[in-house]
């Protein structure tokens, strides 16, 4: 700085040429180095209050580093004379894939991790707003604002009242979910039997993350983000004490990771995201029984699940009692987007789903009703994926005589109470499985009892023969 400067250059002499003593030399460098340290904290200080705000001299030109990470822009504010001409300089720091965008701008490629662009905004003259259009960031908070000082115009606000953002550019509106529709007759519902768990102690699999148009409901398609194209994934079942080593392949057009919730591990190396063409091997050990989900480790998570990222891990508790029939239903909600585009993220942040569904589509179970016999006994494995929403399972015309939730049995039959169950409820990334009999032939409704009045509500039927 100038100041600096100066008071290095007033250190070194003394009026009428003579050369000071060591002494005072000592003294007056000493003074300099004081003052210098002060000028340091006032700068510091003045950074804090701002926040990463920058400035530049008026008809100049400035070039501002920018940061991507940890899911935001450093500086996210920037504060320019009008007239400035303005170069960003960006900087992916980040372990995934960002970009900025400035809007009736420019806007860099997708960087990788260390990756730089620069920027030209050209000679600026009113408020600027950036983001990454990555999808999720914007809503994560990867937003910037440049701010000209000395202009007429000043940072508008977005429809949810936060300031420095700009309203959303329109979009297709989603569809509308007509629930007394019937899907098309080549329609494959989503199969909930369980098979029992094979006998090797180490399970193999490979799952390929696709980019996969999906019909959500009828007539309605999502592009869903998937494990093996199909969301839910791949149930895996196995027993207390197995190992599972599962290849994950990234063939989309983003970052992605897994988090399996059946393995304690080291988050920073499996569960980290990796970019379009990677791959990458997740090894754990189920030490603990239970109906565990795993789901998308990408930031932000709740969109990355909403999109169709998620499944269930069914370990068996040791020495589990034989059933004539076992299923799992994993319950989630879809915030739609438009036609073939992906999940809503307003819609996510709001918790206003427009359908909670078991395994993935609507009302798939009262299309396609699962058939078991009267009076056979039957397991249903349940987990919540969420990720914004509990359940209440509960079937109607039956009783629970066991319930197991988060690895304990809560009833079992005989139990002195002499008691049964109604319902399993679950918070989201819970899971657990109830055990009953259908007495008699007939249709038995199962649904979320928590949405039993909702139209968007998860059900189902089971149809006992």
């Amino acid at each position: 700085m100038t100041t600096h400067g100066s008071i290095a250059r007033q250190s070194n002499s003394r009026p009428g040429g003579k050369v000071p003593s060591d002494r005072m030399v000592g003294l007056v460098l000493g003074a300099a180095m004081v003052l210098l340290a002060l000028s340091v904290a006032v700068v510091a200080r003045d950074n804090d209050s701002h926040a990463g705000l920058n400035t530049a001299d008026a008809g100049g030109t400035r070039t501002v580093a920018v940061q991507l990470r940890d899911m935001r822009i450093t500086p996210a504010s920037i504060s320019v004379p009008m007239g400035t001409r303005l170069f960003l300089q960006v900087t992916n720091s980040d372990t995934v894939g960002h970009d900025l965008y400035v809007d009736d701008g420019p806007g860099t490629p997708l960087l990788a991790h260390d990756q730089q662009a620069r920027l030209d905004l050209g000679t600026v003259t009113h408020t600027l707003h950036g983001w990454c259009t990555v999808p999720g960031h914007k809503a994560a908070g990867m937003t910037m604002t440049v701010i000209v000082t000395g202009s007429a115009t000043t940072p508008s606000e977005n429809m949810a009242g936060m300031p420095g953002m700009t309203a959303p550019r329109a979009a297709s509106a989603a569809p509308t979910i007509d629930f007394n529709a019937s899907p098309a007759p080549d329609w494959m519902p989503y199969d909930p039997a369980l098979a029992p768990a094979p006998g090797a102690t180490v399970h193999r699999e490979t799952f390929t993350i696709h980019d996969t148009s999906i019909e959500v409901a009828p007539g309605i398609r999502q592009t869903l983000w998937t494990y093996n194209g199909t969301a839910p994934g791949p149930i895996l079942h196995g027993h207390v004490g197995d190992v599972f080593i599962i290849k994950i392949v990234n063939d989309g057009a983003m970052a992605h990771g897994i988090d399996f919730h059946a393995g304690s591990v080291d988050p920073d190396g499996p569960m980290r995201s990796i970019e379009p063409g990677q791959s990458l091997s997740y090894q754990f050990t189920a030490a603990y029984s239970g109906a565990w989900l795993y789901h998308c480790s990408t930031m932000p998570m709740s969109l990355h699940i909403a999109n169709g990222m998620y499944g269930a891990v069914i370990i068996d508790p040791p020495d589990l009692d034989p059933v004539s029939r076992q299923f799992v239903l994993i319950q989630s909600e879809l915030y739609l987007g438009a036609q073939n585009g992906s999940a809503d993220e307003a819609k996510i942040d709001a918790k206003k789903p427009d359908a909670v569904v078991f395994n993935g589509y609507v009302n798939q179970y009262d299309h396609a009703p699962i058939h078991v016999r009267a009076g056979e006994r039957i397991r249903v494995w349940i987990v919540d994926a969420g990720p914004q929403l509990g359940t209440s399972f509960h079937v109607v015309g039956t009783q629970f005589d066991t319930v197991f939730k988060e690895g304990a049995y809560l009833l079992r039959p005989g139990n002195l109470e002499h008691g049964a169950a109604q319902t399993l409820d679950l918070a989201p990334a819970q899971g657990g499985f109830v055990e009953f009999t259908l007495p008699a032939a007939g249709q038995y409704p199962f649904i979320d009892h928590a949405m039993v009045d909702a139209e968007r509500g998860a059900h189902g039927i089971f149809i006992a023969d």
